[in-house]
């Protein structure tokens, strides 16, 4: 019989069990530490569980289970990620005219029927595209945010908000 994969689960869980532990400690400086293994008056503490997350199977070519799909399975869509590629979070852009290319990373793809909402200094726009431009864009500072809606307008992910920054050089004549 190989062992490997009972060795594999053993490893597995003592890992598990070392990573649960987590130690807090104050040197003679009044850094504090932390660190996975006890110092000398070190106070054990309490780490929350792991976040997780359920992945939706998307039904390959072929796939009998394809045509078997429920209108709940369809209900139950959700986008694994929403992020602004650009601009980037603290970015500083110098000299664009009053005009932002702004560009949305989304994985999967916008469904048929859903919304992408567009906060852009706390005002909503519409947008449908995952590339696209927005006016009247001066220099200071500014917020942008993006989220799905679906058909029933229920919000469906939300990015991070993303503050950047817009520069002007100016001509002295």
């Amino acid at each position: 019989m190989d062992k490997r994969p009972i060795l594999l689960v053993v490893g597995l869980l003592a890992a598990t069990a070392v990573a649960a532990q987590a130690y807090r400690w104050v040197d003679e400086n009044g850094v504090v530490h932390y660190s996975d293994r006890p110092e000398p008056g070190a106070e054990q503490i309490v780490l929350p569980d792991a976040n997780t997350t359920t992945v939706r199977r998307f039904p390959q070519a072929g796939d009998d289970s394809a045509e078997e799909e429920s209108a709940d399975d369809q209900q139950a869509f959700r986008y694994d990620s929403i992020e602004i590629a650009s601009p980037g979070a603290e970015e500083t852009l110098w000299n664009i005219e009053g005009v932002l290319n702004v560009s949305v990373a989304l994985s999967p793809a916008l469904q048929a029927g859903h919304q992408m909402r567009v906060y852009f200094d706390g005002n909503p726009r519409v947008v449908t595209r995952s590339s696209f431009q927005i006016e009247e864009v001066y220099r200071g500072v500014h917020n942008i945010q993006v989220e799905i809606l679906n058909e029933a307008g229920t919000l469906m992910i939300r990015s991070r908000p993303n503050r950047f920054y817009v520069q002007q050089s100016t001509v002295n004549f």
